[in-house]
């Protein structure tokens, strides 16, 4: 032992040493505290995001997200200005051929992947626990549907906003979803959509959940630009994103649903039974115009098997939006399909009237329904007189861009 017992190593008395200065940091805001940002701010984060996103980069994503948090970038303008526009350009991009459909898949998992990791971010759980609760609701996507990445968007702003969210997923049967209104009581329950052709899906689900004393609030392209359609199949309420979704819930308490009642009530024209009697024969019909089409389109003569099968594929997506532009009666649904799958052609170099063949085919085999021939008349109309710069505008249109996994007739796998 040394002097004042300090023990001695190797038989020596140690150095003292000057504690080491840690190293001089920036420093990060506390937990919780966020500033304002400006889209001319947000903009360099939102193509960093893509580029990570588009390259399959889920590490440099999830770090670009991080960082701006880091920063004390408010988390719902994180998930609202930032990553929704880069979902939104994904579309896009798939749109105008410029990334495949695996690339378009791959980006959307990372984008599903950095939402769920800045979940757990220290300055999204602060805001969490500060905000004053807000009630109890359930997001969901209804049967059928995948794209949930809207639906997960909407879960998380509400969260930030002091709201209990049950959040379901994606494809939720309507008698699960049935059962957790049952089972949990949520004060309302928010349908998404992405595709149109759920419409009579989601029709079923908004008027089940209204049989139980849940309103619905719906959301998602399916529902159109202007939730026409949610408000045709008699949502309680619609939205056009996430933002303006929290707002209107934490706006006026939506009203109690009126007493149970069916799906024609809202629809009479359904009564007609055009589209129930499609719909039924949908497969037979595309066989029909599939057989056709061999002498009405020379150019499928050089087409290989996997062409073919492209082509019976975009047949089947033609007569699915048919249907349930017949359940909605709005020909606006179908024409504006048509013309988007225009463009999707038009930017893969398959001439836009290479459809109207499908449609003659179709229109002679449903001579005896005088909506889906006024609806296919239409169509006709507008494909044989758009010119090809007004198709490849529709093509990359927003509204549109949701229908992300419409492959063109035979060339666009």
């Amino acid at each position: 032992m040394g002097r004042r017992g300090v023990p001695r190593r190797h038989g020596r008395r140690r150095r003292q040493r000057a504690p080491r200065r840690a190293p001089q940091r920036r420093r990060r805001p506390r937990t919780g505290e966020v500033h304002p940002v400006t889209s001319a701010e947000l903009a360099p984060w939102i193509d960093k995001l893509w580029e990570a996103a588009s390259r399959g980069d889920e590490y440099a994503a999830v770090d670009s997200a991080i960082g701006l948090l880091d920063g004390g970038t408010d988390p719902e303008a994180l998930l609202l200005d930032v990553i929704a526009p880069v979902q939104g350009r994904v579309g896009r991009e798939w749109a105008a051929n410029r990334i495949s459909v695996a690339q378009e898949h791959t980006a959307t998992a990372i984008n599903e992947r950095v939402i769920a990791a800045t979940a757990h971010h220290p300055a999204v759980r602060a805001a969490v626990a500060a905000a004053e609760p807000a009630g109890h609701v359930a997001v969901a996507c209804i049967d059928g549907e995948w794209h949930a990445l809207p639906a997960r968007l909407l879960a998380e702003v509400l969260r930030l906003r002091g709201w209990r969210v049950d959040y379901l997923g994606a494809q939720v049967p309507t008698e699960h979803l049935i059962t957790h209104l049952h089972r949990y009581g949520p004060q309302a329950v928010a349908l998404s959509s992405s595709i149109a052709t759920r419409l009579p899906t989601a029709h079923a689900a908004i008027t089940a959940c209204q049989a139980t004393g849940t309103p619905v609030i719906a959301g998602g392209a399916a529902f159109g630009p202007d939730g026409r359609y949610a408000f045709k199949l008699g949502a309680d309420a619609w939205a056009p994103d996430a933002r303006a979704a929290s707002e209107r819930l934490l706006g006026e308490p939506l009203e109690h649903p009126a007493a149970p009642h069916q799906p024609i009530d809202d629809l009479p024209h359904l009564g007609d039974q055009e589209y129930t009697l499609i719909a039924r024969s949908a497969r037979q019909l595309v066989r029909e115009v599939m057989a056709g089409l061999a002498d009405r389109f020379p150019a499928m003569a050089d087409y290989t098997p996997e062409q073919r099968r492209h082509t019976a594929e975009d047949v089947a997506h033609i007569v699915d939006f048919l249907g349930v532009a017949l359940y909605v009666d709005d020909s606006a649904l179908f024409t504006g399909f048509m013309g988007w799958t225009g463009g999707i052609l038009t930017a893969r170099g398959v001439p836009a009237r290479s459809l109207l063949p499908a449609l003659d085919l179709l229109g002679e085999r449903l001579d005896d329904f005088p909506r889906a021939a006024r609806l296919i008349g239409d169509a006709h109309a507008m494909l044989a007189g758009a010119d090809p710069g007004w198709f490849a505008r529709m093509g990359e249109s927003p509204h549109h861009a949701s229908n992300v996994h419409f492959p063109g007739p035979g060339k666009t796998a």
